[in-house]
C-alpha cells in the first residue's frame, strides 16, 4: 500500500528500510483503566483479537507549533507505510512511560534528551487488514518541544519519511484522506489538540471531528 497526503505540510525527508523487530520484547498488560495485571510478548499482544496492553503515541513539537509526523517503514508488522505520530512503542513492564518514550525517541528519530510530558490517553483497537494483526491498546499520548535547528537521525527499519505539519492541518487532512494514516492516528491527534486548545503555545489548535478510517477501528 501507498501511503499519500491530500495537502503535503512540508518537505519530505526520505530514509531507507531494514528489517528489524521487536516481536519478543514484553509488553505491560492492562485493565480498562490502565492498571498492571500482567505481561506478554509484543508478538502474542497483537495476535486477534489482541491483548489491552499500555503503549505510547509520542509527538515532537518545534517552535513553530509544528508536530513530526514519520511515515512508518515497509517492515512494519503493522500498518506499514501508513503515517503516524512522531513515533510509538510500548514501555517496558514496570517503567515509567516517559523514560521507554523518551529511549525509543533516541531510537527511532535520532534526538535524544528530550524532555516528554503526558497530555492524554486513548484507548483504542484496530485491525490491520493488510497483515492480519491488531492493535488493542492503552495509548499514553506524550508531547515534546525541541528547539530550533534540532538535527534528528531516523532509523530507516522504522521509519520511511519525516513531514512537519500543523496540528490544523493535520486533522483537515485525517479528514480528507484517512486511509493515508494510522487507524490511532485521529484519536491520539485529538487528544494533542484538546491539550493545545487549554495550554496553548506557539500556535492556536482546537479539535476538530474527524471519522475513523475505513478498517474496523475505534477508541475513546
Amino acid at each position: 500500500m501507498t501511503a499519500r497526503q491530500s495537502s503535503p505540510p512540508g518537505p519530505a525527508v526520505s530514509t531507507g528500510s531494514r528489517p528489524a523487530s521487536r516481536e519478543a520484547d514484553l509488553v505491560d498488560l492492562v485493565d480498562d483503566r490502565g492498571g498492571s495485571i500482567g505481561t506478554a510478548t509484543v508478538l502474542d499482544a497483537h495476535e486477534v483479537p489482541g491483548m489491552l496492553h499500555r503503549a505510547f503515541s509520542v509527538f515532537l513539537r518545534d517552535p513553530a507549533g509544528r508536530v513530526l509526523i514519520q511515515q512508518r517503514a515497509a517492515v512494519k508488522t503493522r500498518f506499514p507505510l501508513r503515517w503516524g505520530n512522531t513515533c510509538c512503542g510500548h514501555p517496558a513492564p514496570g517503567e515509567p512511560v516517559t523514560v521507554s518514550a523518551g529511549r525509543r525517541v533516541a531510537e527511532e528519530i535520532g534526538v535524544e534528551a528530550v524532555t516528554l510530558r503526558e497530555v492524554g490517553v486513548y484507548v483504542y483497537y484496530a485491525e490491520d487488514p493488510a497483515t492480519g494483526r491488531v492493535e488493542r491498546e492503552y495509548d499514553h499520548v506524550l508531547l515534546g518541544d525541541l528547539p530550533d535547528g534540532t538535527e534528528m537521525r531516523p532509523d530507516p527499519a522504522e521509519v520511511a519519511e519525516l513531514r512537519w505539519v500543523t496540528v490544523p492541518d493535520l486533522l483537515a487532512d485525517l479528514d480528507a484522506s484517512p486511509a493515508a494514516y494510522a487507524p490511532w492516528l485521529e484519536g491520539v491527534t485529538r487528544r494533542l489538540a484538546a491539550h493545545l486548545d487549554q495550554h496553548p503555545v506557539a500556535a492556536g489548535n482546537s479539535p476538530a471531528p474527524v471519522p475513523s478510517a475505513p478498517e474496523r477501528s475505534g477508541g475513546k
